[in-house]
C-alpha cells in the first residue's frame, strides 16, 4: 500500500506539472554510475562502476524554478560481504534499473547562455535484470526467492550546468527503501553519478 501512495503522489506531481507550467524542454542523457549498498548486514563493501542513459523534461512554473522528471535506465550494484549462515560470503551484484526522479529544480543565471542548475527531490525505480555472484552461485539479482526486490525509492540531489543546450550534471541518489527479501535483511542502494546531456 505504501509503495502505492508513493507512485500515485509521484504521478499526481507529474500530471500537475504538464497542467502548470509555463515552458517544457526535453533532453537526453547518459554518463557514468559508482554505486555501492548500505546496511547493517554488509561488510567490505566496494563500489561498482555502471552507466545511465535516457531522457529528460524541464517543467518552468516561475523563473528560474523547475520541475526535472524523465526515464532513465541506470546501472547499479555493490561488491561486498555478508553473513550467511554464520560465515561471510563474498558477493558481486548487478541490478539495472529503469529510474524515473522529480525533482525541483533552481536554475542560476551566470552568463548568457550559461545556467548552474540545483536540483533535489525523491524517486522511484523498477529492477528489471542483473545478476548476483554469491560465491560460485550465480543467479538473477531479483530472483523471487533469494535475489533483491525490484522496487526501490529514495531522495537525490544535485548540481549541474548548462551551456547552451549542452548540459553537465553531478548528483547522489540514496536509496530509503530496503530492498532484501529476508525479514532481518537491512540492504539500501546509493549511487553517485555524472552525466552529460544535451537540451531540445
Amino acid at each position: 500500500m505504501k509503495k502505492l501512495k508513493l507512485s500515485l503522489l509521484i504521478a499526481f506531481i507529474g500530471m500537475a506539472s504538464f497542467v502548470g507550467a509555463q515552458n517544457v524542454s526535453f533532453s537526453v542523457k547518459g554518463g557514468l554510475n559508482i554505486s555501492n549498498f548500505y546496511g547493517d548486514e554488509l561488510s567490505d563493501k566496494n563500489t561498482k562502476v555502471g552507466f545511465h542513459a535516457g531522457v529528460g523534461a524541464d517543467f518552468e512554473f516561475a523563473p528560474s524554478i523547475f520541475l526535472q522528471t524523465g526515464l532513465f535506465y541506470t546501472a547499479k550494484g555493490a561488491e561486498y560481504s555478508s553473513k550467511e549462515d554464520g560465515d561471510l560470503v563474498d558477493i558481486n551484484t548487478t541490478a539495472n534499473y529503469l529510474q524515473l526522479p522529480v525533482h525541483l529544480a533552481y536554475k542560476i543565471d551566470v552568463t548568457p547562455g550559461t545556467k548552474v542548475v540545483l536540483h533535489a527531490g525523491p524517486y522511484v525505480a523498477y529492477g528489471i535484470s542483473g545478476k548476483k555472484k554469491i560465491g560460485p552461485l550465480e543467479i538473477d539479482t531479483f530472483d523471487g526467492d533469494i535475489g533483491f526486490k525490484p522496487f526501490d525509492a529514495g531522495v537525490g540531489l544535485g548540481v549541474g550546468a548548462e551551456f547552451g543546450r549542452i548540459l553537465v550534471d553531478l548528483g547522489w541518489d540514496m536509496g530509503l527503501t530496503n530492498i532484501s527479501r529476508f525479514n532481518n535483511g537491512d540492504v539500501k542502494t546509493q549511487n553517485a553519478y555524472l552525466s552529460l546531456g544535451y537540451k531540445f
